[in-house]
């Protein structure tokens, strides 16, 4: 019986769907131990990407909390840097339709400071999405981030790197790994973005929580207060793409930090 596909087209960057295929490949192999699942691609090409089409049961909080321990054990597979590129990848990385920088960095907050957050806060700024009132805050988190004030002892993670809930789908596996911007990172980031946007929240999401921390040992303490951190970053990217309303919540977080 042939394999039901998902065709993905339109206007990638060049290398997107390559980056992408190779995103699914690392997180993929972060076993043995049983990780979040993956998608299957099928193939590839510079215009189109083709998938497994996924297809399963609405999750429940059981599969809530294991696909929870799985992260975390996907994460523990590590990276060789914050800001690695998956293995064997060393073309361009891609969040969505907006291009990633590529660098690295020794610690977490040196790297979030300057390959995420800064960046694409000067776009914002340029494309009329952030004010220069608003600038301030996130320069300010910028400078603390550099300076170490939010760093802790945990080693870069494999993380999918775009994970709000529309990148989780349920598939014969559970629930399923798609679209990646995957890189070497913070664990929070992941967790972060599962809770970034509340119609979009995850079913059961305190179960993937309660599941992540039943297997992790890397979390900080008082690691719930840090989630709007890590969702610093892609409320710049949605500024970036769609406008200024991310831009004051970008700010309106910043200010928190």
């Amino acid at each position: 019986m042939a394999t039901e596909q998902f065709i993905k087209t339109g206007p990638a960057g060049p290398g997107a769907f390559a980056y992408e295929a190779a995103g699914l490949a690392w997180l993929a192999a972060a076993g043995p131990a049983p990780v979040a699942p993956v998608v299957t691609v099928l193939s590839q090409g510079e215009d189109r990407l083709v998938l497994e089409r996924l297809d399963g049961p609405r999750p429940d909080r059981t599969a809530a909390y294991q696909f929870g321990q799985r992260l975390a054990r996907t994460h523990d597979a590590g990276a060789a840097s914050f800001g690695a590129r998956p293995a064997g990848w060393t073309g361009p990385m891609y969040i969505g339709q907006a291009s990633l920088p590529t660098g690295t960095a020794p610690s977490w907050g040196r790297f979030f400071a300057e390959q995420r957050i800064w960046p694409f806060a000067q776009l914002a700024l340029q494309r009329g999405s952030l004010s220069v009132a608003q600038l301030r805050p996130i320069e300010q988190v910028t400078q603390r981030l550099v300076a170490g004030d939010f760093d802790d002892a945990a080693p870069p993670a494999r993380i999918h790197g775009d994970l709000w809930a529309g990148n989780v789908i349920p598939g014969p596996l559970g629930l399923t790994l798609i679209d990646p911007a995957a890189h070497g990172g913070h664990r929070l980031t992941d967790l972060a973005m599962l809770d970034l946007f509340d119609q979009f929240c995850p079913p059961h999401l305190t179960d993937i929580y309660a599941g992540y921390t039943s297997v992790s040992r890397w979390l900080p303490d008082g690691w719930p207060a840090l989630i709007g951190l890590h969702q610093l970053h892609p409320l710049l990217v949605h500024a970036v793409l769609f406008g200024a309303g991310y831009g004051d919540r970008a700010a309106a977080v910043a200010r928190r930090y």
